[in-house]
């Protein structure tokens, strides 16, 4: 078993928001924006927190993070994310086994994720991702320094992009996350914006998960 604790998080920001028209990062909800956002819920489950993006990041005055980009310019999508985020966790917190990824995207994460799937990690390369009613969530999981260079071999052999391929390589372990029960309903913690109209819908449910 992990120890939640000793687990360094990293924001992955590097993806191209094609469907938003703009950096999703820089969204703002309930004018504050996606990357803070993310940060706020993660940081208080994490020994230490970073940032992968592609670019340069805006955050609000004194909530700065460390930023670092993928390990090369292949675009080689959420996976170089994470192999970066291995890479970076390895070499600035070698006394951890994992690191805990989460998407700039997903505002409403549970705030137990980290301590959760820790709970699920039987031994040191062992990944473990987060579930919910919708289906799973391959981003939110946490990650093993043991498979990094794996990891790097399987992108560089022209392995898969989809994060759900190496999970499956892997036997990754998945832990179910409930649905949040609110006044109009059950709402998915994992609730994802891709469009403006998603962005729409969270302003929403954002107040009725913040009254």
């Amino acid at each position: 078993m992990a120890q939640s604790e000793a687990i360094p998080g990293v924001i992955l920001a590097g993806g191209l928001s094609s469907r938003m028209g703009q950096d999703k990062a820089r969204i703002r909800l309930g004018g504050l924006s996606l990357i803070d956002r993310a940060a706020r819920r993660l940081r208080p489950q994490v020994s230490a927190l970073a940032v992968n993006a592609n670019g340069p990041v805006l955050f609000e005055e004194g909530e700065e993070l460390p930023v670092f980009a993928d390990l090369d310019a292949s675009r080689s999508g959420p996976l170089g994310g994470v192999l970066a985020a291995l890479d970076h966790a390895r070499r600035f917190h070698p006394e951890a086994s994992h690191v805990a990824t989460v998407p700039t995207d997903s505002p409403f994460f549970p705030a137990d994720l980290v301590a959760r799937l820790a709970e699920a990690v039987d031994r040191p390369e062992r990944i473990v991702a987060a579930r919910s009613a919708s289906g799973p969530h391959p981003v939110f999981a946490l990650w093993p320094f043991a498979l990094m260079d794996d990891l790097a071999a399987w992108l560089a052999g022209g392995g898969a992009l989809r994060v759900r391929s190496y999970l499956e390589r892997h036997q990754a372990r998945e832990v179910a996350f409930p649905a949040v029960e609110t006044p109009r309903g059950a709402f998915d913690p994992f609730f994802n914006i891709n469009t403006p109209d998603d962005l729409d819908a969270a302003e929403n449910w954002l107040w009725i998960l913040e009254r």
